[in-house]
């Protein structure tokens, strides 16, 4: 497809299933409002959820990795990911029976200011699969060319950001944070011009694209784009069929309509504390938290500039974009969550008959959020009941850290071995990346273990119980940047086995993993500075 072709023909192949047996049922598509125009051409889509669009056929797709278990989720057999038929329909170039592609339309406040009418840019769903249990999942190719959300963009991925999104969302959902799924990863066997860090060097990259999986990839800008627009048919359509889709618990359990509204908002507020909770807990950074990055469902979306905190900083932000004035650091993700749940609870204002449910929503958020983080530092720390004094504990124990320049996950890791009866820095030591800093700390730091092992004892937990119980809190190996961009190294140079040998180590981040302990050890000082292991763009 040229720079001037928006036709937008259907121009990939209609492929019928052979060994699998998936069953497509696209209530998103059949529920909702169409866009009557079916091209690519980059304009405002007034009173539509979506556009039909189909991918844009690829050169060469190739498959480069899977998550067994993920196409196992979807119905989708070893066999069915084994034949040439995938990487042609999971590369953009086939579609399934029953498949029937759309373009998202929807909206968002970017970095705290209103940014108007957005879209799937460059995602293209191909449907939602049900399966015999009566799971719903949408399957959403991310890369797959142009649609009449991309603005001046070319609707593709390159292949390290493309490897970032497979890896993360696999490695977050084995972390016990809800998050999208990765079904797989296919190289297009063409070349995609990029500015990386829009410094006027952009350059050529191999492409790529994730098919994301998800029960539902709507966002809170879904419902700020209409009420935006003033089109309060659309926002009310869009919030009972999203209630009837992704929330049937709400839909069966409450019958009358503004009740089940209100109960809805509420389950999303719940949602999105829990999440924000899990985030902090094992220190995630989304690095892009606008509001059409929120999902309404209440899982990790939109895989860009994230990162793992090493040394914990709660002001870090991997995102050079957002690196003046820092929105999205770490430790203001609680309070991001809370706005965006504000700007959607004011675009849902009009479809409610009285604010109170919103208002309590946005409570509920609060108290969410602090009991669901309060349980999760109990864990990490091995205790087991909220002590009066552990509110300072807490935050002294943070203080520490973030001085000391101390590896969270090593640090919370390490403090299972240490003995309560005796505790000693000793196996904390592989956290430290400043000798000095450490030095600084150290009578601090020993105080503060002191105070840890009071507590520890005062509850009585046996040994052995407490330390699996720790160690099933914090987890031994996260997706560190520079681990997935050794993995892209390897795979830009024509290697994609460091994709699959990550994907198995994060399968597991809990366990030891005998053998593996180069992975688990601090960030390394050539990676401090390096593009991809330090700091990224919002270029992919």
């Amino acid at each position: 497809m040229t720079g001037a072709d928006y036709s937008g023909s259907m121009s990939t192949t209609a492929l019928p299933r052979t060994a699998s047996s998936l069953r497509f049922d696209n209530r998103f598509t059949r529920e909702l409002p169409a866009d009557p125009v079916e091209d690519v051409r980059p304009r405002q889509v007034p009173s539509a959820s979506y556009t039909r669009v189909s991918p844009t056929p690829v050169t060469a797709p190739r498959l480069l990795a899977c998550a067994p278990e993920v196409a196992a989720l979807i119905g989708l057999t070893p066999d069915d990911v084994s034949v040439p038929s995938f990487p042609e329909v999971f590369g953009g170039n086939a579609l399934y029976d029953g498949m029937d592609p759309w373009a998202a339309n929807y909206g968002g406040h970017q970095f705290g200011n209103w940014a108007g009418q957005l879209g799937d840019g460059r995602a293209i769903s191909l449907g939602e699969v049900l399966t015999p249990a009566g799971q719903r999942w949408e399957l959403q190719l991310k890369g797959a060319g142009p649609t009449p959300y991309s603005r001046r963009a070319d609707g593709r991925a390159v292949l390290r950001s493309s490897i970032r999104e497979f890896l993360c969302s696999e490695a977050m959902h084995h972390l016990g944070v809800p998050t999208t799924r990765a079904l797989s990863l296919v190289a297009t066997g063409e070349r995609v011009l990029r500015d990386m860090f829009y410094d006027g060097r952009a350059a050529y990259e191999p492409g790529a694209i994730v098919c994301r999986v998800s029960p539902s990839f709507t966002r809170f800008g879904s419902f700020e784009l209409p009420a935006s627009r003033g089109d309060l048919a659309l926002l009310g359509q869009l919030i009972d069929v999203t209630i009837s889709r992704d929330f049937p618990e709400i839909a069966a359990a409450v019958p009358d309509r503004d009740a089940q509204r209100a109960a809805w908002f509420l389950e999303v507020s719940r949602r999105t504390a829990r999440l924000m909770a899990d985030w902090m807990r094992v220190g995630f950074v989304h690095g892009v938290m606008n509001t059409d990055n929120m999902s309404i469902i209440g899982v990790t979306i939109d895989y860009g500039p994230y990162g793992w905190i090493d040394d914990y900083d709660p002001g870090w932000t991997p995102n050079t974009t957002d690196a003046g004035t820092r929105r999205y650091r770490f430790g203001q993700q609680a309070e991001i969550g809370y706005w965006n749940l504000g700007q959607l609870a004011n675009a849902l204002a009009p479809a409610f008959t009285t604010t109170d449910p919103l208002y309590a929503g946005l409570e509920a958020y609060v108290a969410e959020y602090t009991a669901r983080s309060r349980a999760a530092m109990l864990a990490k720390l091995g205790l087991r009941t909220w002590d009066a004094s552990d509110e300072s504990l807490v935050d002294d124990l943070h203080a520490l850290l973030h001085q000391g320049e101390v590896d969270m996950t090593i640090w919370f890791r390490g403090l299972a071995d240490v003995d309560p009866l005796a505790p000693s820095l000793a196996p904390l030591e592989g956290a430290f990346y400043d000798p000095a800093k450490r030095a600084r700390l150290d009578a601090p730091l020993r105080a503060w273990l002191d105070r840890h092992a009071v507590r520890v004892r005062a509850e009585g937990m046996d040994t052995t119980e407490r330390r699996l119980a720790m160690h099933a809190a914090n987890p031994k190996y996260v997706l560190r940047n520079y681990l997935a961009q050794q993995a892209i190294d390897r795979a830009t140079g024509g290697d994609p086995g460091g994709i699959t040998e990550l994907l198995d180590l994060l399968r597991h981040p809990y366990d030891e993993q005998p053998g593996r302990e180069a992975m688990a050890v601090r960030r390394p000082d050539w990676a401090r500075d390096r593009p991809g292991c330090s700091t990224l763009s919002c270029s992919s």
